[in-house]
């Protein structure tokens, strides 16, 4: 026993070394743009400068109003953010903004909490400076890794309202429920803290779970709600999980009802599907 524990420990030393170093890698999954989403949109293709990087995204233009807002995206960690430009119809949105992340796309950097959080905030002072476009009409929408971004420029900037889907209360309690024997809180350089920052936001949010949810289960989210300041409305959607959220017609109809009114369709309760 002495003999194997001399050689375990070292491993586990090592192993445990190797996921501090490497975890960004294992967070933040870079994806390029498909070639197929590049010549139909490529009208919309917009370029940042931030930081000596340039950040490569798309904006949509359109007559934005309190009722018709901007709507800007933060994609999940593996999402390079151009497919959504394919369901622009299916939002009563009165213009889109879709920026990848540093390192995803065309976007230059290397991903991080710390990039992904300041590049948001000069993104949308940006944009919202240059269109002309009051932050009161703008609302932000946060998938997964996304909803920490969400939260964070919810927490910096009265927008009108913040939609999350499959959020997170923190990235270090989701790595604890898959990590249970490891030490992540030392860990966990990336630990996107959204319900540290909850208490002290009192704009709208809407947030949509997947009641079969593996990657970030329900729990998750449901204590995100609950320590949300401001008004909340939380959508439990059935039948659907992390990654086929958006295939239930419930998904689209509780984001354009809040969209357009700045509320969820029952005023904050917990929903199930009605399909």
């Amino acid at each position: 026993m002495l003999e194997a524990m001399k050689i375990l420990i070292p491993v586990a030393i090592i192993g445990i070394a190797l996921l501090y170093i490497f975890q960004g890698a294992l967070i933040f999954f870079s994806q390029p743009v498909p070639s197929q989403n590049r010549e139909p949109f490529a009208e919309y293709a917009l370029t940042l400068d931030h930081e000596g990087k340039q950040l490569q995204g798309w904006y949509v233009p359109g007559k934005v109003s309190a009722n018709r807002p901007l709507v800007v995206y933060y994609g999940g960690n593996a999402e390079e953010v151009s497919g959504n430009l394919w369901d622009m119809a299916r939002l009563e949105a009165g213009a889109y903004l879709f920026m990848n992340y540093r390192g995803y796309g065309d976007s230059e950097g290397k991903p991080s909490q710390q990039n992904l959080c300041r590049d948001a905030l000069y993104i949308l002072d940006t944009l919202s400076a240059r269109e002309k476009i009051p932050l009161n009409h703008i609302v932000l929408v946060g998938r997964s890794l996304g909803s920490g971004v969400a939260v964070h420029v919810a927490a910096h900037r009265p927008v009108r309202g913040v939609i999350l889907v499959t959020p997170f209360d923190s990235l270090l309690n989701v790595a604890r429920r898959h990590y249970p024997v490891l030490p992540v809180r030392l860990l966990l350089k990336h630990p996107f803290d959204s319900a540290a920052l909850a208490p002290d936001i009192s704009i709208p949010a809407l947030i949509l779970i997947g009641r079969q949810d593996t990657i970030i289960p329900s729990q998750h989210a449901i204590r995100l709600s609950e320590v949300w300041g401001g008004p909340v409305d939380t959508v439990m959607i059935e039948g659907v999980g992390h990654n086929d959220i958006q295939l239930a017609p419930r998904y689209w109809e509780a984001i354009n009802s809040f969209l357009s009114t700045g509320q969820g369709r029952d005023g904050g309760s917990v929903l199930p599907d009605r399909e």
